[in-house]
């Protein structure tokens, strides 16, 4: 394990050259920019080997829970420690800690689960600039695609646990909110750490998206709000308690001490 916290700072991201192009953005092209018919049919035996290697490496990982939050917190933020000890707890409940495997919020969740002793898994991307995978990951995934990385997050995880972040983290507190709301995957509990931080979008869900019937009032049940590791540790474990003796489960997490 590594004794200090990656900086980011010494490791800047370096733009590609500006002829390099992601996978990502290669399938992303309007059908005008294809060069040929067929080629995205052929990509398809790509995004193939990228499922089945993914679920060959987190199928190995037992009972995770999925942390997303901004790469850009250094170690000296409140918050990071707070991600630090959240994940430190759910791994002594014995839960493997899954992340983006990048810096800031995602490195203070794979030091947590490497302080508890269990499965610390960094899912990176493939960016137009380079992202460090941090030094705290005992399993380390590489995904040309987000579509296929999104799938692992949730596939492999019995809850998702998001702390304060940019568009990446709104995107999959969306996603896994939609998910459960169309009941594509069932009792899986969304913590938002932070109250302060997601107080503001939280009103506005309450006060506007509610208010026009945009969404429905057990929606808002939908998210645990809170700013304690112990009380987010805790809201995790029962949900998942209660979905394993109701027999609606097949995780089973880590036996503990």
């Amino acid at each position: 394990m590594a004794d200090r916290p990656y900086d980011p700072t010494q490791h800047p991201r370096r733009p590609l050259p500006r002829d390099k192009e992601t996978e990502d953005e290669r399938l992303l092209q309007s059908f005008e920019e294809l060069e040929h018919i067929g080629k995205d049919s052929w990509r398809v035996f790509r995004i193939m080997g990228e499922f089945v290697e993914g679920f060959e490496e987190m199928g190995q990982i037992g009972t995770g829970v999925s942390f997303f939050g901004s790469a850009r917190v250094k170690s000296n933020d409140p918050m990071y420690q707070a991600c630090v000890d959240t994940a430190r707890k759910l791994g002594d409940a014995g839960f493997s800690i899954i992340t983006g495997g990048g810096p800031g919020m995602m490195e203070a969740a794979n030091k947590g689960a490497q302080m508890a002793g269990v499965p610390s898994v960094g899912c990176n991307i493939e960016l137009p600039f380079e992202q460090m995978s941090n030094p705290y990951l005992d399993h380390s995934i590489d995904f040309r695609y987000f579509f296929v990385r999104k799938t692992m997050f949730v596939k492999y995880a019995c809850a998702f646990v998001i702390f304060p972040g940019g568009f990446g983290t709104m995107d999959e507190l969306f996603e896994a909110l939609t998910l459960i709301q169309t009941s594509k995957v069932r009792n899986f509990p969304v913590v938002l750490f932070g109250s302060e931080y997601w107080g503001g979008l939280l009103q506005w869900i309450r006060e506007t998206m509610l208010v026009e019937g945009k969404i429905a009032d057990d929606d808002l049940d939908l998210m645990f709000v809170t700013d304690d590791p112990v009380a987010a540790t805790a809201h995790i474990v029962e949900k998942h308690d209660a979905m394993v003796a109701a027999g609606r489960s097949t995780f089973r997490r880590r036996k503990t001490d």
